[in-house]
């Protein structure tokens, strides 16, 4: 039996392989699935593989995130291992992930090619070794996984997270989307990153169901999934609703009855596309969270309890987690008033990988997100854009995303970006520029422009005006507005 006293996620795997020993804990779109007792004693399994390859507690290995069984048993069995996984995508850009593993030097990688260290398909793995033999000395406070954030400019960071802080954080979820044993949950997002990879922990530790299908972009195979298995939930980001109602409509609605919630996060969600699941799922809880891959799910707000103040990004996810507004010297500023948001609690990563990382990322125990916003003196927190993307014009403060939601709010317009750039007169510093997408545009850049007046602060106005013929993001869908001040 392998040691798992140092990880509560393993545990709760362990206690729900005996409570629920036949049921069925991940089914992938292929058919292949397995029971909770078949996943324990294939992660078993797989840990007395890792360690006939040499692995030992405090070696890293690079681990593609595909919607494989497999990549799942390697994942948890080096958890059991003390060995650190570092959680790539295999289809991010070469020099991203050259840059990441360059630094890291993984022992071993798994699931894709990789020019510094052995790659082991994961086809390859031998579940036939014998039982593990040598037994780490960890606790639950000892590296997990090396998370790379994605960034919105400059090279990625390594987010150390420890066995505490992702049992925690998928603990937290669960306790404010209210999920049981009972579910079963399609997912179609990435596991490469925090929000899937989340997902799928606080599924297995629920004792539910998780349904791995590759991506929403053949929506049948998402919709089949969901009748076949009688799905009750699914996550997603905002970009994948507005591809949902872009090619399929309200079919989706159709399944209102059976699902009892949906998680949204990791981009902003206009208040139009809120209203209108509240609309299509009258019933379901409809949940959308604030976070980072440093500080998982730190807020969360429900759609329906909210209605009267979609704008929020809610307030903190439990009782174990604070956030505070601070000003630029650490310190705490009062309801109203505009500050960096800093987020305390059980959920919070240990550290950079690289400390001069660290240099600057905290107030004390809090760790500074670089977002702006504000708290009311009900305690709701507001989201008012990135500190570094902040547009200042003849120092009154716009906020991007403020200027955008109301172009993007107008018929006829697809989607636009805005960015701070130097005044041509010469007069306010800055102003803002607007770039608005050229594909799916049925208005003039003019027509536009007039249609703002009355509606946006004269200074908030876009001074100038670009088409563009795409908009630059993340893979989870977050604009990136630094790209386009380079």
């Amino acid at each position: 039996m392998i040691a798992i006293d140092h990880s509560p996620l393993l545990k709760a795997i362990s206690a729900n392989a005996e409570r629920f020993p036949n049921k069925r804990a991940v089914c992938v779109a292929n058919g292949d699935e397995v029971s909770y007792t078949q996943l324990m004693n294939y992660i078993e399994r797989t840990a007395a593989y890792l360690q006939s390859l040499g692995l030992r507690q405090g070696d890293r290995i690079a681990i593609s995130a595909q919607k494989d069984l497999e990549f799942i048993y390697v994942y948890f069995a080096a958890h059991a291992l003390g060995v650190v996984n570092i959680v790539v995508d295999a289809e991010s850009n070469r020099q991203k992930l050259d840059y990441i593993l360059d630094l890291m030097q993984p022992r071993l990688a798994f699931g894709f090619d990789c020019t510094q260290c052995r790659t082991i398909s994961y086809k390859d793995i031998d579940f036939n070794c014998p039982t593990v033999t040598e037994k780490p000395r960890l606790t639950e406070n000892d590296v997990a996984d090396l998370i790379f954030t994605t960034g919105t400019t400059g090279k990625p960071k390594g987010v150390q997270l420890s066995h505490f802080n992702i049992f925690s954080s998928a603990d937290n979820i669960n306790q404010f989307i209210k999920n049981t044993e009972e579910e079963v949950e399609v997912l179609g997002l990435p596991l490469c990153h925090s929000f899937g990879l989340g997902r799928l922990r606080c599924t297995l530790i629920k004792g539910a169901t998780m349904v791995l299908v590759g991506n929403f972009a053949n929506l049948k195979i998402f919709f089949n999934a969901i009748e076949q298995y009688h799905a009750t939930g699914f996550g997603m980001v905002p970009a994948v609703w507005a591809y949902i109602r872009k090619f399929s409509g309200t079919r989706i609605s159709k399944y209102a009855p059976q699902i009892k919630f949906i998680e949204i996060g990791s981009a902003a969600m206009p208040l139009t596309s809120k209203e209108e699941l509240c609309e299509l799922f009258p019933n379901t809880r409809i949940c959308m969270h604030y976070g980072l891959t440093e500080a998982s799910r730190s807020a969360f707000m429900e759609f329906h309890s909210c209605h009267n103040r979609l704008a929020t990004i809610g307030k903190p996810v439990c009782d174990k987690v604070d956030i505070k507004i601070f000003d630029d010297n650490g310190n705490e500023l009062s309801d109203g008033e505009s500050g960096e948001l800093c987020v305390k609690g059980n959920m919070v990563m240990l550290g950079y990988y690289q400390k001069e990382d660290d240099q600057n990322a905290w107030y004390g125990d809090y760790f500074r997100t670089g977002d702006s916003g504000y708290k009311d003196a009900e305690g709701w927190l507001y989201l008012v854009s990135r500190i570094k993307e902040i547009i200042n014009v003849g120092g009154k403060k716009v906020s991007p995303v403020e200027v955008e939601d109301v172009i993007c709010a107008m018929d006829g317009v697809e989607d636009c970006i805005c960015i701070g750039v130097p005044d041509p007169d010469g007069v306010l510093g800055e102003v803002v520029k607007c770039y608005v997408q050229k594909g799916g545009c049925k208005l003039t850049l003019e027509e536009i422009r007039h249609g703002l007046e009355g509606k946006l602060e004269s200074y908030k106005i876009p001074a100038v005006w670009d088409w563009i013929d795409v908009i630059p993001k993340t893979s989870s869908g977050k604009k990136q507005r630094l790209q386009l001040k380079q």
